[in-house]
Protein backbone atom coordinates (compact mmCIF):
# COMPACT_ATOMS: atom_id res chain seq x y z
CA UNK A 1 0.00 0.00 0.00
CA UNK A 2 0.95 3.60 -0.51
CA UNK A 3 1.09 5.90 2.49
CA UNK A 4 3.34 7.64 5.00
CA UNK A 5 4.05 4.34 6.81
CA UNK A 6 4.59 2.29 3.67
CA UNK A 7 7.91 0.89 4.92
CA UNK A 8 6.66 -0.02 8.41
CA UNK A 9 5.74 -3.54 9.58
CA UNK A 10 3.23 -3.89 12.43
CA UNK A 11 2.84 -7.13 14.37
CA UNK A 12 -0.70 -7.03 15.78
CA UNK A 13 -1.14 -9.35 18.77
CA UNK A 14 -4.26 -7.53 19.93
CA UNK A 15 -7.91 -8.54 19.80
CA UNK A 16 -11.42 -7.15 20.26
CA UNK A 17 -11.41 -3.42 19.49
CA UNK A 18 -8.91 -0.99 21.06
CA UNK A 19 -5.73 -2.67 19.83
CA UNK A 20 -7.14 -3.76 16.46
CA UNK A 21 -8.41 -0.22 15.86
CA UNK A 22 -4.92 1.19 16.52
CA UNK A 23 -3.35 -1.35 14.17
CA UNK A 24 -6.00 -0.67 11.54
CA UNK A 25 -5.18 3.04 11.67
CA UNK A 26 -1.51 2.22 11.06
CA UNK A 27 -2.58 0.00 8.19
CA UNK A 28 -4.62 2.85 6.74
CA UNK A 29 -1.36 4.85 6.71
CA UNK A 30 0.26 2.18 4.56
CA UNK A 31 1.92 -0.11 7.10
CA UNK A 32 1.99 -3.88 6.56
CA UNK A 33 -0.08 -5.20 9.46
CA UNK A 34 0.28 -8.87 10.38
CA UNK A 35 -2.55 -9.92 12.68
CA UNK A 36 -1.68 -12.87 14.91
CA UNK A 37 -4.69 -14.99 15.94
CA UNK A 38 -5.14 -18.20 17.89
CA UNK A 39 -5.84 -21.16 15.59
CA UNK A 40 -8.96 -22.01 17.60
CA UNK A 41 -11.44 -19.29 16.63
CA UNK A 42 -9.05 -16.36 16.33
CA UNK A 43 -9.89 -12.89 17.60
CA UNK A 44 -12.93 -13.23 19.88
CA UNK A 45 -14.67 -10.42 18.01
CA UNK A 46 -15.08 -12.86 15.09
CA UNK A 47 -17.91 -14.29 17.20
CA UNK A 48 -19.50 -10.99 18.20
CA UNK A 49 -22.88 -10.17 16.73
CA UNK A 50 -25.49 -9.81 15.45
CA UNK A 51 -25.40 -8.84 12.74
CA UNK A 52 -23.51 -11.57 10.93
CA UNK A 53 -22.98 -11.80 7.18
CA UNK A 54 -22.11 -14.43 4.60
CA UNK A 55 -23.81 -17.51 3.20
CA UNK A 56 -23.49 -19.27 6.58
CA UNK A 57 -24.16 -16.13 8.62
CA UNK A 58 -20.87 -16.62 10.45
CA UNK A 59 -18.87 -13.50 9.50
CA UNK A 60 -19.03 -10.87 12.22
CA UNK A 61 -19.65 -7.35 10.98
CA UNK A 62 -18.07 -6.23 14.27
CA UNK A 63 -14.78 -7.86 13.24
CA UNK A 64 -15.01 -6.27 9.80
CA UNK A 65 -15.07 -2.81 11.40
CA UNK A 66 -11.59 -3.03 12.96
CA UNK A 67 -9.45 -5.21 10.70
CA UNK A 68 -9.21 -3.80 7.19
CA UNK A 69 -5.74 -3.61 5.60
CA UNK A 70 -4.35 -6.57 7.58
CA UNK A 71 -3.02 -10.06 7.00
CA UNK A 72 -4.09 -12.89 9.33
CA UNK A 73 -1.85 -15.69 10.53
CA UNK A 74 -2.68 -18.33 13.13
CA UNK A 75 -0.20 -18.90 15.96
CA UNK A 76 -0.48 -20.63 19.32
CA UNK A 77 1.53 -18.30 21.56
CA UNK A 78 1.82 -21.01 24.23
CA UNK A 79 3.53 -23.55 21.98
CA UNK A 80 7.27 -23.75 21.36
CA UNK A 81 6.70 -23.45 17.62
CA UNK A 82 4.46 -20.45 18.09
CA UNK A 83 6.95 -18.66 20.33
CA UNK A 84 9.74 -19.29 17.84
CA UNK A 85 7.65 -17.83 15.01
CA UNK A 86 6.78 -14.75 17.06
CA UNK A 87 10.48 -14.21 17.81
CA UNK A 88 11.23 -14.30 14.08
CA UNK A 89 8.41 -11.87 13.33
CA UNK A 90 9.48 -9.50 16.11
CA UNK A 91 12.97 -9.29 14.60
CA UNK A 92 11.46 -8.17 11.29
CA UNK A 93 8.84 -5.76 12.68
CA UNK A 94 8.87 -2.08 13.52
CA UNK A 95 5.83 -2.02 15.81
CA UNK A 96 4.13 -4.54 18.09
CA UNK A 97 0.56 -3.89 19.29
CA UNK A 98 -0.88 -5.76 22.28
CA UNK A 99 -3.81 -5.32 24.65
CA UNK A 100 -3.42 -8.29 26.98
CA UNK A 101 -4.11 -7.86 30.67
CA UNK A 102 -1.09 -6.61 32.59
CA UNK A 103 1.49 -9.38 32.97
CA UNK A 104 0.07 -11.84 30.42
CA UNK A 105 2.66 -11.13 27.72
CA UNK A 106 5.43 -11.35 30.32
CA UNK A 107 4.21 -14.81 31.35
CA UNK A 108 4.26 -15.88 27.72
CA UNK A 109 7.94 -15.00 27.61
CA UNK A 110 7.61 -11.71 25.73
CA UNK A 111 8.23 -8.98 28.29
CA UNK A 112 9.20 -5.56 26.97
CA UNK A 113 12.80 -6.32 27.93
CA UNK A 114 12.80 -9.58 25.98
CA UNK A 115 11.17 -7.96 22.96
CA UNK A 116 13.84 -5.25 22.91
CA UNK A 117 16.55 -7.90 23.20
CA UNK A 118 15.14 -9.43 20.02
CA UNK A 119 14.75 -6.05 18.30
CA UNK A 120 16.07 -2.87 19.96
CA UNK A 121 14.27 -0.73 17.34
CA UNK A 122 10.84 -2.18 18.13
CA UNK A 123 8.08 0.25 19.16
CA UNK A 124 5.68 -1.53 21.51
CA UNK A 125 2.12 -0.28 21.96
CA UNK A 126 0.49 -1.65 25.12
CA UNK A 127 -3.20 -0.90 25.76
CA UNK A 128 -4.79 -1.90 29.07
CA UNK A 129 -8.08 -1.27 30.81
CA UNK A 130 -6.93 0.93 33.69
CA UNK A 131 -3.18 1.34 33.17
CA UNK A 132 -0.22 -0.98 33.54
CA UNK A 133 0.52 0.07 37.14
CA UNK A 134 -1.10 1.86 40.08
CA UNK A 135 -3.39 0.35 42.73
CA UNK A 136 -5.86 -0.99 40.13
CA UNK A 137 -3.53 -1.51 37.19
CA UNK A 138 -4.35 -5.19 36.83
CA UNK A 139 -8.12 -4.74 36.48
CA UNK A 140 -9.72 -6.11 33.33
CA UNK A 141 -11.44 -3.37 31.40
CA UNK A 142 -14.20 -3.24 28.86
CA UNK A 143 -15.56 -0.17 27.15
CA UNK A 144 -18.75 0.34 29.15
CA UNK A 145 -16.96 -0.14 32.46
CA UNK A 146 -14.31 2.41 31.47
CA UNK A 147 -16.98 4.90 30.40
CA UNK A 148 -18.50 4.66 33.86
CA UNK A 149 -15.26 4.64 35.85
CA UNK A 150 -13.79 7.45 33.75
CA UNK A 151 -16.72 9.81 34.35
CA UNK A 152 -18.03 9.86 30.79
CA UNK A 153 -21.37 8.30 31.68
CA UNK A 154 -21.94 10.98 34.32
CA UNK A 155 -21.73 13.57 31.51
CA UNK A 156 -24.02 11.72 29.12
CA UNK A 157 -27.79 11.34 29.23
CA UNK A 158 -30.89 13.42 29.82
CA UNK A 159 -30.13 14.21 33.47
CA UNK A 160 -27.70 13.43 36.31
CA UNK A 161 -30.12 10.73 37.51
CA UNK A 162 -29.95 8.87 34.18
CA UNK A 163 -26.31 8.31 33.14
CA UNK A 164 -25.95 6.84 29.64
CA UNK A 165 -23.05 5.13 27.94
CA UNK A 166 -22.04 6.67 24.62
CA UNK A 167 -23.62 4.59 21.85
CA UNK A 168 -20.29 3.81 20.15
CA UNK A 169 -17.52 1.96 22.02
CA UNK A 170 -15.81 5.27 22.49
CA UNK A 171 -13.31 4.24 25.20
CA UNK A 172 -11.96 1.45 22.98
CA UNK A 173 -11.86 3.63 19.89
CA UNK A 174 -10.20 6.57 21.63
CA UNK A 175 -7.61 4.26 23.19
CA UNK A 176 -6.85 2.96 19.71
CA UNK A 177 -6.57 6.47 18.31
CA UNK A 178 -4.29 7.64 21.14
CA UNK A 179 -2.23 4.47 20.75
CA UNK A 180 -1.69 4.97 17.03
CA UNK A 181 -0.75 8.60 17.67
CA UNK A 182 1.79 7.47 20.27
CA UNK A 183 3.26 4.91 17.88
CA UNK A 184 3.81 7.51 15.18
CA UNK A 185 5.54 9.76 17.72
CA UNK A 186 7.80 6.89 18.86
CA UNK A 187 8.66 6.02 15.25
CA UNK A 188 9.68 9.62 14.64
CA UNK A 189 11.82 9.58 17.79
CA UNK A 190 13.45 6.35 16.61
CA UNK A 191 14.80 8.19 13.59
CA UNK A 192 16.96 10.23 16.00
CA UNK A 193 17.81 7.62 18.64
CA UNK A 194 17.81 4.37 16.68
CA UNK A 195 15.87 2.77 19.53
CA UNK A 196 12.25 1.82 20.07
CA UNK A 197 10.28 2.34 23.25
CA UNK A 198 7.09 1.22 24.96
CA UNK A 199 4.01 3.39 24.39
CA UNK A 200 1.28 2.86 26.97
CA UNK A 201 -2.34 3.96 27.07
CA UNK A 202 -5.56 2.59 28.56
CA UNK A 203 -9.31 2.83 28.28
CA UNK A 204 -9.30 4.93 31.46
CA UNK A 205 -6.65 7.27 30.03
CA UNK A 206 -8.54 7.60 26.76
CA UNK A 207 -11.80 8.59 28.47
CA UNK A 208 -10.16 10.93 30.96
CA UNK A 209 -8.08 12.43 28.16
CA UNK A 210 -11.17 13.80 26.43
CA UNK A 211 -12.81 15.44 29.44
CA UNK A 212 -11.54 18.77 28.07
CA UNK A 213 -13.58 21.66 29.51
CA UNK A 214 -15.52 19.23 31.71
CA UNK A 215 -12.25 18.41 33.43
CA UNK A 216 -11.20 22.01 34.01
CA UNK A 217 -14.72 22.86 35.21
CA UNK A 218 -13.76 20.76 38.23
CA UNK A 219 -9.97 21.08 38.50
CA UNK A 220 -10.03 24.86 38.08
CA UNK A 221 -13.64 25.96 38.52
CA UNK A 222 -14.55 23.67 41.40
CA UNK A 223 -17.81 22.57 39.76
CA UNK A 224 -18.76 18.95 39.09
CA UNK A 225 -20.23 18.75 35.57
CA UNK A 226 -23.32 16.60 35.09
CA UNK A 227 -25.40 15.25 32.24
CA UNK A 228 -27.48 17.92 30.57
CA UNK A 229 -29.12 16.11 27.70
CA UNK A 230 -28.55 17.44 24.21
CA UNK A 231 -27.52 20.96 25.17
CA UNK A 232 -23.98 22.24 25.61
CA UNK A 233 -22.54 22.53 29.11
CA UNK A 234 -21.19 26.06 28.57
CA UNK A 235 -22.75 27.61 25.46
CA UNK A 236 -26.33 28.70 24.67
CA UNK A 237 -28.07 28.25 22.36
CA UNK A 238 -26.21 25.09 21.37
CA UNK A 239 -28.21 21.88 21.15
CA UNK A 240 -31.31 20.19 19.76
CA UNK A 241 -34.59 22.04 19.23
CA UNK A 242 -38.06 20.90 18.19
CA UNK A 243 -39.71 22.24 15.07
CA UNK A 244 -43.01 21.27 13.46
CA UNK A 245 -41.92 17.86 12.14
CA UNK A 246 -39.12 16.77 14.44
CA UNK A 247 -35.78 17.98 15.72
CA UNK A 248 -32.77 19.86 14.42
CA UNK A 249 -29.56 21.17 15.92
CA UNK A 250 -28.51 24.81 16.20
CA UNK A 251 -25.12 25.96 17.48
CA UNK A 252 -24.75 29.70 18.05
CA UNK A 253 -21.29 29.81 19.59
CA UNK A 254 -20.87 33.58 19.74
CA UNK A 255 -22.96 36.72 20.13
CA UNK A 256 -22.89 37.48 16.40
CA UNK A 257 -24.38 34.11 15.55
CA UNK A 258 -26.95 34.50 18.29
CA UNK A 259 -28.13 37.83 16.83
CA UNK A 260 -28.69 36.11 13.47
CA UNK A 261 -30.69 33.31 15.11
CA UNK A 262 -32.71 35.75 17.20
CA UNK A 263 -33.54 37.93 14.19
CA UNK A 264 -34.54 34.87 12.14
CA UNK A 265 -36.83 33.60 14.91
CA UNK A 266 -38.30 36.98 15.82
CA UNK A 267 -36.67 37.14 19.26
CA UNK A 268 -35.30 40.47 20.48
CA UNK A 269 -31.49 40.03 20.58
CA UNK A 270 -31.30 42.97 23.02
CA UNK A 271 -33.46 41.18 25.60
CA UNK A 272 -31.34 41.53 28.76
CA UNK A 273 -31.76 37.81 29.46
CA UNK A 274 -30.06 36.95 26.15
CA UNK A 275 -27.47 39.63 25.32
CA UNK A 276 -24.35 37.58 26.16
CA UNK A 277 -23.61 33.90 26.49
CA UNK A 278 -23.40 34.26 30.29
CA UNK A 279 -26.97 35.61 30.43
CA UNK A 280 -28.27 33.19 27.81
CA UNK A 281 -26.89 30.22 29.73
CA UNK A 282 -28.34 31.50 33.01
CA UNK A 283 -31.77 31.69 31.33
CA UNK A 284 -31.34 28.66 29.09
CA UNK A 285 -34.71 27.03 29.80
CA UNK A 286 -36.52 30.26 28.90
CA UNK A 287 -34.36 30.63 25.80
CA UNK A 288 -35.12 27.10 24.60
CA UNK A 289 -38.85 27.65 25.14
CA UNK A 290 -38.81 30.93 23.18
CA UNK A 291 -36.88 29.36 20.31
CA UNK A 292 -39.09 26.28 20.09
CA UNK A 293 -42.25 28.42 20.02
CA UNK A 294 -40.87 30.14 16.94
CA UNK A 295 -39.50 26.97 15.34
CA UNK A 296 -42.91 25.26 15.64
CA UNK A 297 -44.17 27.42 12.76
CA UNK A 298 -42.24 25.47 10.09
CA UNK A 299 -40.64 22.11 9.36
CA UNK A 300 -37.01 21.06 9.62
CA UNK A 301 -36.20 21.55 5.94
CA UNK A 302 -37.46 25.15 6.06
CA UNK A 303 -35.37 26.07 9.09
CA UNK A 304 -32.21 24.32 7.92
CA UNK A 305 -32.40 26.23 4.65
CA UNK A 306 -32.96 29.56 6.41
CA UNK A 307 -30.20 28.94 8.94
CA UNK A 308 -27.82 28.03 6.12
CA UNK A 309 -28.62 31.34 4.42
CA UNK A 310 -27.67 33.22 7.58
CA UNK A 311 -24.43 31.27 8.08
CA UNK A 312 -25.41 29.86 11.46
CA UNK A 313 -24.17 26.27 12.09
CA UNK A 314 -27.15 23.92 12.08
CA UNK A 315 -27.86 20.36 11.09
CA UNK A 316 -30.14 17.38 10.95
CA UNK A 317 -29.89 14.29 13.17
CA UNK A 318 -29.22 11.49 10.71
CA UNK A 319 -29.59 7.75 11.20
CA UNK A 320 -26.58 5.57 10.34
CA UNK A 321 -28.05 4.50 6.98
CA UNK A 322 -28.62 8.15 6.08
CA UNK A 323 -25.01 9.00 6.93
CA UNK A 324 -23.62 6.36 4.53
CA UNK A 325 -26.03 7.38 1.77
CA UNK A 326 -25.09 11.06 2.16
CA UNK A 327 -23.01 12.30 -0.75
CA UNK A 328 -20.88 14.46 1.55
CA UNK A 329 -19.81 11.36 3.51
CA UNK A 330 -18.82 9.57 0.32
CA UNK A 331 -17.00 12.59 -1.09
CA UNK A 332 -14.66 12.52 1.91
CA UNK A 333 -13.54 8.93 1.39
CA UNK A 334 -15.44 7.78 4.46
CA UNK A 335 -16.82 4.75 2.62
CA UNK A 336 -14.44 2.32 0.90
CA UNK A 337 -15.17 -0.68 -1.30
CA UNK A 338 -13.14 -3.86 -0.77
CA UNK A 339 -13.16 -7.38 -2.16
CA UNK A 340 -13.79 -9.90 0.61
CA UNK A 341 -12.87 -13.56 -0.10
CA UNK A 342 -16.30 -14.79 1.04
CA UNK A 343 -18.63 -11.78 0.84
CA UNK A 344 -17.37 -10.40 -2.46
CA UNK A 345 -17.54 -6.64 -2.90
CA UNK A 346 -18.54 -4.92 0.34
CA UNK A 347 -18.46 -1.38 1.65
CA UNK A 348 -16.71 -0.50 4.90
CA UNK A 349 -16.38 2.70 6.91
CA UNK A 350 -13.29 4.40 5.53
CA UNK A 351 -10.27 6.02 7.20
CA UNK A 352 -10.80 9.51 8.66
CA UNK A 353 -7.53 10.91 7.25
CA UNK A 354 -6.78 12.02 3.70
CA UNK A 355 -3.33 12.88 2.34
CA UNK A 356 -2.85 15.33 -0.49
CA UNK A 357 -1.56 13.53 -3.56
CA UNK A 358 -2.57 10.07 -2.38
CA UNK A 359 -5.65 9.23 -4.41
CA UNK A 360 -7.27 5.96 -5.44
CA UNK A 361 -5.59 4.06 -2.59
CA UNK A 362 -6.76 0.46 -2.59
CA UNK A 363 -7.81 -1.01 0.74
CA UNK A 364 -7.90 -4.70 1.53
CA UNK A 365 -10.79 -6.49 3.21
CA UNK A 366 -10.52 -7.81 6.76
CA UNK A 367 -8.97 -11.28 6.41
CA UNK A 368 -10.48 -14.65 7.11
CA UNK A 369 -8.82 -16.58 9.92
CA UNK A 370 -5.32 -17.70 8.86
CA UNK A 371 -5.88 -16.43 5.34
CA UNK A 372 -2.28 -15.26 4.96
CA UNK A 373 -0.32 -18.03 6.70
CA UNK A 374 1.60 -19.02 3.59
CA UNK A 375 2.08 -15.48 2.30
CA UNK A 376 3.45 -14.17 5.59
CA UNK A 377 5.82 -17.12 6.02
CA UNK A 378 7.14 -16.59 2.48
CA UNK A 379 7.60 -12.88 3.17
CA UNK A 380 9.36 -13.67 6.45
CA UNK A 381 11.80 -16.09 4.80
CA UNK A 382 12.59 -13.46 2.18
CA UNK A 383 13.21 -10.81 4.87
CA UNK A 384 15.53 -13.14 6.78
CA UNK A 385 17.80 -13.78 3.80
Amino acid sequence: MLGPLGDIVVLDLSRALAGPHAAQMLGDLGARVIKVEHPDGGDESRGWGPPFAGPDHDISTYFLAANRNKQSITVDLKSAEGKELIERLVRQSDVLVENFRTGVLDRLGFSAGRLHELNPRLVILSITGFGHDGPEGGRPGYDGIAQGEGGLMSLTGPSPEEPYRVGASIADLLAGIHGAYGVVGALYERERTGKGRVVRTSLLAAVTGVHAYHGTAWTVGGQVPAAGGNHHASIAPYGTFRCSDGMLQIAAANDGQWKKVATLLGIDPADPRYTTNRERFAHRDELIADMERALAAHDRAHWLARLAETGVPAGAIRSIDEVYAWEQTRSQGLVVEVEHPVLGKIELPGPPLRFDGLTDVEHSAPPTLGQDNDAVLAWLRERER
